[in-house]
């Protein structure tokens, strides 16, 4: 019987062994799987960051465009009121 008991012993520490085996293999899968998630999540990012770049670009351009446009409604309002102001004081005289 002590053969027996010695493969009875064997036997139950290889269902231990490929339990374990099991419980790591799952352990990874689980891993990987979040690490898949981390890198999707990551492209995802970055995608936005261009599109965020992208829109910045744009909206610097525009900032720009708008900022010459005042300083060109500005010289034109400053020439119309010298031109009011002149024909004013002719008017008075």
């Amino acid at each position: 019987m002590n053969d027996l008991s010695a493969i009875d012993a064997a036997a139950k520490r290889l269902v231990q062994a490929l339990d374990a085996l099991d419980a790591a293999l799952e352990r990874r899968r689980e891993q990987d799987r979040a690490s898949d998630a981390l890198a999707s999540q990551l492209h995802a990012l970055a995608n936005d960051r261009s599109k965020l770049a992208a829109e910045l670009d744009d909206i610097a351009a525009r900032a720009k465009q708008l900022e010459t446009a005042n300083r060109d409604v500005a010289g034109r309002l400053d020439t119309v009121m010298e031109t009011i102001r002149t024909v004013v004081d002719a008017q008075e005289r």
